[in-house]
């Protein structure tokens, strides 16, 4: 256990589910799902007994970094990565591998956002385990694939071979064919129907000298830049060098970068009540909150003839919501969202629109 390291990605704005998730204060430091914990809070806790705390690293926007220790107060400042802009997951994993190896060269690290929920999590410490166990063992990176519960296009897709000539030795662990990111809704039904794809979790598991050499192998001049400064790393010239490396790294995700051409990827099927929460349609589905007209409400609410609708409001504020259905009613600060659930995928548009016209004091 003293050589597994979490690394939580906790930069992301989470744009699709404003107005609760703003520039100055993004989900992953809201109570999303009512339950008196943050959701970044509630993503270090689904990894006790995994690895100890010490070995808790977090990447964030250095504008987060506030955030980041008061919500995680027992995090030493230097396990809470700063990074001067986003570059995507490929930087962002490049820098907590390369900080980590100069720790532990023997380290297996496991990658996870911020800002997911886990329903059963017994299972989902058990099937992390086993991810550990393998990539101690096998030169292999590992990703977490969710059996997928219907057609959906926002999320990525992993074809796997689930059959015992392409498993790892004694493990669940499946070699993976392709990655198809978020396909339309024709070829969703397709994957689905298929029987033979996940969802595309975004979770990693590898050895940090495994992950160092793909980055080697597929990203080199990600792997040049941390090459050069890794002396840096841990000391009092870390941030400027940070900055360099940021500016000089593509934006570019782990998917498309190292995921989808390294020959060494192994997924493991999960079964484990996961959603991404991305969205507030996301939310509503995976809240035990429903009341019996399908309801989902967080706030002071009273309602008459509504149905299917997702409230979440703040508690001292009464509202009365009367004949909708199938709505999103959200307000958090100074904004007030009243949107249908089939059209939340408009939010993105709604968030540029009000910046253009209404200024950044919005978003």
């Amino acid at each position: 256990m003293n050589s597994t390291y979490l690394v939580v990605m906790a930069g992301g704005i989470g744009s699709r589910f404003w107005p609760f998730s703003r520039t100055q204060h993004p989900k992953q430091f809201h109570d999303v799902l009512g339950v008196g914990r943050s959701m970044l809070q509630l993503t270090v806790d689904r990894f006790r007994g995994i690895c100890p705390p010490e070995n808790v690293y977090v990447v964030t926007n250095r504008d987060y970094v506030k955030l980041v220790q008061e919500h995680l107060p027992d995090l030493a400042l230097t396990q809470i990565l700063g990074e001067p802009i986003g570059r995507n997951t490929a930087p962002c994993i490049a820098y907590a591998s390369y900080c980590i190896a100069q720790r532990d060269p023997q380290a297996t690290i496991i990658v996870t956002p911020a800002d997911h929920a886990v329903l059963r999590e017994e299972e989902f410490r058990r099937l992390i385990r086993e991810a550990v166990a393998a990539a101690r063992q096998y030169e292999v990176l590992v990703t977490l694939g969710i059996h997928p519960s219907r057609p959906d296009t926002g999320y990525g897709y992993i074809q796997y071979l689930d059959d015992p000539a392409n498993r790892l030795d004694g493990t669940d662990l499946c070699k993976v064919k392709t990655f198809t990111e978020k396909p339309n809704a024709e070829l969703a039904r397709m994957f689905l129907d298929s029987g033979d794809f996940l969802w595309n979790a975004g979770l990693f598991i590898w050895r940090a000298e495994v992950i160092i050499k793909a980055f080697h192998d597929s990203l080199s001049d990600i792997a040049e830049v941390f090459d050069e400064g890794a002396s840096r790393l841990g000391t009092s010239q870390e941030a400027a060098f940070i900055d360099e490396a940021y500016s000089r790294c593509p934006n570019i995700s782990i998917d498309f970068g190292i995921m989808e051409k390294a020959n060494n990827v192994y997924v493991l099927p999960a079964d484990i009540g996961w959603s991404d929460l991305g969205t507030w349609d996301s939310l509503h589905r995976v809240s035990d909150r429903r009341d019996e007209h399908d309801n989902v409400v967080d706030g002071d609410a009273l309602l008459y003839d509504t149905r299917a609708c997702i409230i979440k409001t703040p508690h001292e504020r009464l509202v009365v919501v009367q004949g909708l259905e199938g709505y999103i009613v959200a307000e958090y600060d100074n904004v007030l969202l009243i949107c249908q659930r089939s059209e939340e995928q408009r939010v993105k548009e709604f968030v540029a629109d009000v910046k253009a016209k209404k200024g950044a004091g919005y978003n």
